[in-house]
């Protein structure tokens, strides 16, 4: 019984990436040695001239010289059928990327973000010319664009005013401008969203930064990041330039999306984790009040949220790749377990930022700290690949079919192979949501029984007798402020499901689980009030919403048992290089 204590805290304790002992056993020999040359990188670099970088705005270039000696981005993103050797595009593995970039510094991750979305489209071609070019592009060390997004119409793409018209000579000239599209100034190929002026079919096509007639007009961010506005004044594209027409290229920029908007989720763990270090070696070294810091009991309880707030957010997150991975025409679960990935966690990772930055207050703002930067970039990424409320609203059109229509599929095991994940480039239609169906959730709800998760379970049972009882009417269901916080109940259902999936697969510590529902009961019971509040609640609304607000159980053994063996002993295990 010690020996099994002993594997479950060993387990658990390495949850959370720590740079210094982080042995990424999961992945191959080759992917591994990659991720840990890139710790290596910025560890090389050291803190003092990452914080000096970010300060100054500069471009990367060692970063991205980096990647082009080690083939970095080749290795990781070119597909397995245009590359060979250890080139493949694999989730698993990206995501291991995502954590680190994301844990150095938003900005290197944000190089690699968009050049995988402006890889999206050209996988999902059948353009073989662009294909084959960008197989060699990438293995020469050049990065990408994606240009979706335009001034006036944000990420509206039905109203693109980015137009191809026909020239003289059979092929088109495209006029017309993009905004907010990062790597635009230096990408090698930047795929471009518009509508065929004649017809006013969707197309995507290709242009190169460098070409005469593409206008590089400004980067409308002051940060190291290049993110531009440019315009394409007659540029002249050929059919072999053309990635895609009409309801497919609809399909492509959606379903690039999908695959890009899952790293978001990541980058916010990297940049938690970093963080929590940063503020616990802070607070635990502090000497104040003839006590430390970490001995005051509201302190306390702030990491302690802090740091369950984030193995949650990695637990499902870990456990969402496998759904992605494991994704068919005819098992399309990820595509609620993506969005999430982009809106639930990044959420998460703000409050974890906010009660860290409660502990830290003003050392939070210091120039020298990484935290300053954490704190800034936390923010970004709700707001990135699809707003918050934009995410929800694409969530909230599976809850129907998720607790009343459960479908029935073989268990999906850890996706740890060293495959390609061919179906990220061939989802498909991106109608018909509706048909989607997922595995019951209590099915692994049944199998934990810890006091928090049976009175999660009493709220999960009140939320499907609102959703019947209480029904929300035809102008509830258009006043997005009562859908946001409906969405919410339901998101924290799925979000605990996959946690305890993951959780038994892994062999997590069952008083992290019971102190994670402590959390997420408090949660629950917050959205429960913000939706009894409403003014257009009915009266069995009201009175659902109220039986809905629960206490979690307080234990003190457990609570003491989270602060030693988790919380407090991560105090001085990680510091970057200076």
């Amino acid at each position: 019984i010690q020996e099994d204590e002993t594997d479950v805290v060993t387990v658990t304790k390495g949850l959370l990436l720590n740079p210094r002992n982080e042995t990424y056993k999961q992945l191959d020999e080759h992917s591994r040695e990659l991720v840990l040359k890139t710790i290596a990188f910025f560890e090389n670099k050291g803190k003092e001239q990452l914080k000096e970088d970010d300060h100054e705005r500069v471009w990367y270039e060692d970063f991205l010289n980096f990647s082009k000696e080690e083939k970095l981005f080749a290795t990781f993103l070119t597909t397995a059928d245009y590359g060979g050797g250890e080139k493949r595009w694999d989730t698993q593995r990206n995501c291991a990327i995502n954590e680190v970039l994301g844990f150095y510094g938003l900005s290197y991750w944000y190089t690699w973000q968009v050049t995988i979305l402006g890889l999206g489209p050209i996988w999902m071609s059948n353009n073989e010319v662009v294909k084959k070019k960008t197989a060699q592009l990438l293995d020469e060390g050049n990065i990408f664009a994606f240009g979706l997004s335009e001034k006036e119409h944000g990420a509206d793409i039905y109203t693109s005013d980015m137009g191809l018209s026909k020239d003289n000579a059979g092929g088109y000239l495209a006029n017309g401008s993009k905004y907010y599209i990062g790597n635009a100034n230096e990408a090698a190929l930047v795929s471009t969203f518009g509508k065929i002026t004649e017809t006013d079919e969707y197309v995507f096509f290709v242009v190169e930064s460098g070409h005469s007639n593409y206008e590089l007009v400004k980067n409308v961010l002051n940060s190291q990041n290049y993110v531009a506005e440019y315009k394409l004044n007659d540029y002249p594209i050929g059919e072999d330039q053309i990635l895609a027409k009409g309801r497919d290229a609809w399909d492509m920029a959606l379903n690039t999306v999908n695959v890009g908007k899952f790293n978001l989720g990541w980058a916010s763990i990297g940049i938690c984790t970093h963080a929590y270090y940063e503020a616990l070696n802070h607070a635990a070294n502090r000497h104040l009040f003839d006590h430390y810091v970490t001995d005051f009991v509201h302190v306390q309880q702030l990491f302690v949220d802090a740091y369950v707030r984030l193995a949650a957010m990695k637990l499902f997150a870990q456990r969402a790749i496998d759904y992605m991975r494991a994704a068919s025409p005819d098992d399309r679960r990820y595509l609620l377990f993506t969005p999430m990935v982009k809106m639930k966690v990044t959420t998460q990772g703000e409050e974890v930022i906010n009660a860290l930055w409660d502990v830290i207050a003003a050392k939070g703002f210091e120039k020298d700290m990484y935290f300053e930067m954490a704190a800034r970039d936390i923010r970004a990424l709700p707001k990135l690949e699809g707003t918050v409320h934009v995410n929800m609203a694409l969530i909230v059109k599976f809850m129907a079919n998720y607790f009343f229509k459960p479908g029935k599929y073989p268990t999906i095991e850890r996706q740890t192979g060293s495959e390609n994940d061919d179906f990220l480039f061939n989802q498909g239609a991106t109608k018909g949501l509706g048909k989607t169906r997922f595995h019951d959730h209590k099915k692994i709800y049944s199998q934990f029984n810890q006091p928090n998760i049976k009175i999660f379970k009493k709220q999960i049972r009140l939320l499907k007798i609102f959703l019947i009882l209480g029904k929300p009417s035809k102008t509830q269901i258009k006043d997005f402020d009562f859908l946001l916080n409906l969405g919410e109940l339901f998101t924290l259902v799925v979000y605990g499901q996959l946690i305890l999936e993951n959780a038994k697969i892994l062999g997590i510590d069952e008083q992290l689980l019971d102190q994670i529902f402590d959390v997420m009961i408090r949660d629950f019971s917050k959205f429960s009030l913000q939706l009894y509040t409403k003014g257009s609640a009915t009266l069995i609304q009201q009175n659902i919403c109220r039986r809905m607000v629960k206490r979690p159980v307080e234990d003190n053994g457990r609570f003491t048992h989270l602060w030693e063996t988790y919380v407090y002993s991560m105090k001085d295990q990680y510091e970057m290089q200076p």
